[in-house]
């Protein structure tokens, strides 16, 4: 159970109503998550703003539900690992990448540098080197590509932690997180 009231978009005020009205056109149903951050109006809008301005950013949809379920595995996200999979998939990823995704890793080097740096940033809170932003270069990312990689990290670090603190109950089809050493 939710640690906060997830909002019915036909039982609230109009400004969270058309907020998730918006939400449950594109996915046509109102994912728990956005339930939840309804609960503030402003941190809704920022964050389906966030996703609309990624969106339609140079990153292909592949490769940010490919790093979105490696911060949600490393963040213990259930609910993110499940939609991100999900969305993945949608992208046009295997079953094979999304699971290679979820442990850092991929077959495509230019995806794997991507991660690798995403993860980086998570596990050292973004205390990264110039080595680190270099090997992207290397791999074809030009500071366009680099700082996408950045605003989709921290973009997932938020619905991360929105719900693992609220304990948002998981809506979309369950993928086990990878054991913890």
């Amino acid at each position: 159970m939710s640690r906060i009231p997830l909002i019915d978009r036909n039982q609230t005020t109009a400004d969270r109503k058309e907020l998730l009205d918006s939400v449950h056109g594109a996915f046509g149903a109102t994912p728990n998550m956005f339930r939840a951050v309804a609960n503030s109006p402003a941190a809704l809008r920022s964050m389906w703003s966030s996703f609309g301005a990624l969106g339609n950013g140079v990153l292909d949809a592949k490769l940010a539900e490919q790093i979105a379920v490696a911060v949600a595995d490393r963040n213990a996200c259930e609910y993110c690992l499940a939609a991100h999979t999900a969305l993945g998939r949608k992208a046009g990823a295997t079953s094979e990448e999304m699971t290679a995704a979820q442990m850092g890793e991929s077959a495509d080097p230019q995806t794997q540098a991507a991660l690798t740096f995403a993860l980086k940033v998570v596990n050292h809170r973004a205390q990264v080197s110039a080595a680190d932003v270099d090997a992207l270069r290397q791999v074809g990312f030009d500071d366009e590509d680099v700082v996408e990689i950045l605003a989709h990290v921290a973009l997932n670090l938020f619905t991360n932690y929105v719900n693992v603190a609220f304990e948002v109950p998981v809506d979309f089809p369950k993928i086990a997180l990878r054991p913890r050493a």
